[in-house]
């Protein structure tokens, strides 16, 4: 086993999880570590968790922390700059303004004994660092990947396998990005989405959050449906659909079928920008244990057939849309490889350094 490890911390909004690769960029484990992320106890109790959870991992694995020389943290954003918190919708108000590259590098230095190299970086995209590691193999194959769950989640991964961050640190928020409605059949004023903007943004209409207002549309053509009897909130009925869509429920496949469509007009326009050779799709539409076979190659079928049409015919004849592999896993391994690769920058250009708060 590789002496020298690199560690990924992977921070939501409620849970945490941690990962590591050696210095050959493989998972030193495959098996979930997650705890939760105490927001609500505020900022030390949040960094003390994340050092528990590696620890935690370390031990597990038979491994110390003398043989850290790296960690990548993946966060949500927005951010202030570069490893500070902006003013997250599911974060506390507090977190705004928090440095915690700063407050992090801190503690890891204390727990190790010696300054530790960090990384932070949106959470989204350090999945697509790990995602597209696996889906290129031994080739520079560049990468997109788009992520449908309560958001929409997307990052682009270069030739030297890292993501499109931005000037601002906001590169690759492409859940934003306007739906050609017309080409859809949708008439009326566009569905809403969390971040204010009006224009019908593909996030609202590839995602859970746009569920409730598809599944109302929806069943006004399908009034003896038991959803359209249930007493519950429809949002709560939203989140039946996954699950009947597995048993061929014509009502959820008809939604899951749209949304598919909507992704695969969305990877065209994608495409046409950025030109990836391989299209990753993740999210929990493709988790192998709460969705069949059929149901995501359907989907992702569905995916290829509404993008093929607009893309330059090189494009029709080499893109590849493949399905994510690591699940829950992928933004911490991908934590733990930026990690891995700024390690490996530094040891061929000793000057560099990693990206510092306010750069």
């Amino acid at each position: 086993m590789s002496s020298k490890i690199f560690i990924g911390t992977d921070s939501g909004a409620t849970t945490s999880k941690s990962a590591a690769v050696g210095e050959n960029g493989e998972a030193i484990s495959t098996k979930l570590l997650q705890r939760p992320t105490n927001a609500q106890h505020g900022r030390d109790a949040v960094v003390s968790g994340w050092i528990d959870g590696i620890t935690e991992f370390l031990a597990r694995n038979q491994m110390q922390w003398s043989q850290v020389h790296g960690v990548g943290l993946a966060i949500p954003g927005p951010y202030e700059r570069y490893g500070v918190f902006g003013k997250s919708p599911n974060l506390p108000a507090s977190f705004c303004g928090w440095d915690v590259h700063r407050d992090y590098s801190a503690a890891l230095a204390q727990q190790v004994g010696r300054p530790v190299p960090l990384v932070v970086g949106n959470d989204g995209n350090y999945g697509g660092v790990a995602e597209a590691r696996l889906a290129r193999g031994n080739t520079r194959a560049s990468v997109l990947m788009l992520m449908p769950g309560s958001g929409l989640g997307a990052a682009f991964i270069g030739a030297d396998g890292l993501s499109l961050d931005g000037d601002t640190l906001a590169g690759m928020e492409a859940g934003h990005m306007p739906v050609p409605l017309h080409l859809l059949g949708v008439t009326g004023h566009p569905l809403p989405c969390g971040c204010g903007r009006d224009w019908g943004c593909v996030e609202a209409y590839t995602t859970l959050s746009g569920l409730p207002y598809l599944l109302t549309e929806k069943l006004s053509r399908y009034p003896a449906h038991e959803l359209a009897m249930s007493a519950l909130p429809v949002r709560e009925n939203a989140l039946l659909l996954r699950g009947l869509a597995q048993k061929g429920d014509a009502l959820a496949l008809e939604i899951f079928d749209f949304q598919a469509r909507v992704m695969g007009l969305h990877v065209a326009n994608l495409v046409m920008a950025l030109d990836p050779g391989i299209v990753i799709i993740g999210g929990g539409l493709m988790d192998h244990e709460g969705t069949t076979t059929e149901f995501r190659e359907r989907y992702l079928r569905l995916i290829r057939e509404a993008a093929m049409p607009y893309l330059w015919p090189a494009q029709r004849h080499t893109l590849q849309i493949v399905p994510a592999v690591l699940g829950d896993l992928s933004q911490a391994i991908g934590a733990a490889l930026v990690a891995l690769y700024q390690y490996q920058a530094r040891a061929q250009t000793p000057a560099l350094t990693a990206p510092q708060a306010g750069t």
